[in-house]
């Protein structure tokens, strides 16, 4: 009677395990050709296993040609290649995982989302409108959500918006695009140095020209701004420097945009989540020609999954929108939007963004704290402390930026220096910088990055 060990393996099932076995014993010459296999009734009784897996290991065995079934008889072992060092394969080892960082720096993380309370206006929606969630939507967007967004504008960013200027789509990538259609391809695109790459990269797969422009401590420099007719630009929050855009500055791009007759398009990015003081009024309200494009996103604020995100155009522009590319549809779901619009208006997303700011103001501080208290103090300078969910640290090391991020790795820490978001020369300040995003941070974690970072 054939006997085998069979071990439940990952991946792996009975009958493939058995199936190998006595795949194996044949290729060996250890079951020769024409020599009766056990019954399935007899060899599932020996090997304590089900039926069903002699059957399967059977079944395979005779697709592949190893053994032939003789009607009312049994089964008998095929004439195979007789390879006496056949075995029964092992499964290939896995490659090696790359190794996980101890602490992950270089993105940001999502926490306390309000599930409760977004759960339960999910239902209320599926109550209240049922089967008319299914209908087509609006090419901007559910009037109910524009008008909430509308409303949040004027109470927290000194907006005067109008709901039908409003237009939702999923993601400011999604957004963008439709921008350069709507602009036209001809146009030259500026945007900040540093700044987010994936924005460059956006508008190259666009089609357009994208150029960047240096920046000083009050933002873009109006004069390297003269190839372009499209300037895009954080001035609220600018990332990866945390610098905001100052008032003078931003009347200087306005009168750019009136006397170029270009447009700025203003990313409104992370600004409710700065510390130091209420944030600017944006540049859309002091715009009086209707040049500035205002964008922001929930996925931030609430969630990266959460992939609404909306534009204001100016009147013109909306206009040339519903003419040129009204065919579009919406790309967020009813469903998303009608919860969004009841989380907004009925006062959630002010409590969850006043909440979350004392959060993240708590973490930071203990974090700043840490980076004070550790041994090599002396060595760090910390920049930009109250510019939102991130920071720079300045190393004073003699290593270069490239090595210093090795450095990192090899103790567990994945970060990035601010020299990577350059494209322009990098000016000597700005070397040896690290990007600090504390959002997702452990704290555990980061006092043993701390004790990593003392050989350094």
């Amino acid at each position: 009677m054939l006997t085998y060990e069979l071990k439940k393996s990952p991946g792996v099932p009975l009958y493939e395990a058995l199936y190998r076995c006595i795949r194996a014993d044949i290729l060996a010459g250890r079951l020769q050709p024409g020599q009766k296999l056990p019954s399935k009734r007899a060899l599932a009784q020996n090997l304590k296993v089900s039926k069903i897996t002699v059957e399967g290991a059977y079944g395979q065995l005779l697709a592949e040609g190893y053994i032939r079934a003789a009607e009312k008889v049994g089964f008998f072992v095929e004439d195979v290649p007789f390879t006496p060092a056949a075995a029964a394969p092992c499964p290939a080892a896995a490659p090696a995982s790359p190794r996980q960082p101890l602490l992950d720096l270089s993105g940001s993380g999502t926490e306390r989302f309000p599930f409760s309370v977004w759960s339960r206006l999910q239902r209320e929606v599926m109550l209240d409108y049922g089967e008319k969630l299914l209908l087509p939507l609006p090419n901007q967007g559910i009037a109910p959500l524009r008008q909430a967004i509308a409303d949040h504008l004027a109470a927290f960013r000194a907006m005067t918006v109008k709901a039908d200027n409003i237009l939702i789509g999923a993601g400011t990538d999604f957004l963008y695009n439709l921008l350069i259609q709507l602009l036209g391809r001809d146009k030259t695109y500026a945007v900040e140095d540093p700044g987010y790459g994936k924005i460059h990269k956006i508008y190259a797969a666009g089609g357009v020209r994208c150029i960047s422009v240096p920046m000083d401590r009050e933002g873009v420099l109006p004069e390297a701004l003269h190839p372009a007719q499209v300037l895009h630009l954080s001035p609220a929050h600018h990332f990866p420097t945390g610098r905001v855009t100052s008032t003078g500055r931003r009347q200087q791009l306005i009168s750019w945009a009136n006397s170029s007759g270009g447009y700025i398009i203003e990313d409104d990015y992370d600004s409710e989540f700065r510390f130091d003081a209420h944030p600017q009024p944006a540049m859309q309200s002091l715009d009086s020609s209707g040049r500035v494009i205002y964008m922001n996103t929930f996925s931030r604020s609430l969630a990266p999954s959460i992939r609404i995100s909306y534009m204001v155009l100016p009147d013109h522009l909306m206009t040339r929108f519903r003419e040129n590319l009204g065919f579009y549809s919406c790309t967020v779901s009813s469903f998303e939007q009608y919860t969004l619009a009841r989380f907004l208006s009925r006062g959630y997303f002010e409590k969850h963004i006043n909440r979350m700011r004392k959060y993240y103001k708590m973490r930071r501080n203990q974090v700043l704290s840490a980076l004070r208290r550790c041994s090599f103090a002396d060595k760090l300078t910390i920049r930009e402390e109250d510019a939102g969910l991130h920071f720079l640290l300045k190393v004073d090391t003699p290593l270069s930026d490239d090595a210093l991020v090795r450095f990192c790795a090899e103790k567990g820490i994945l970060v990035r220096p601010l020299s990577s978001y350059y494209h322009l020369p990098i000016p000597e300040e700005d070397r040896r910088c690290l990007v600090i995003n504390y959002a997702g941070l452990n704290q555990q974690a980061l006092e043993q990055v701390l004790a990593a970072w003392d050989d350094a």
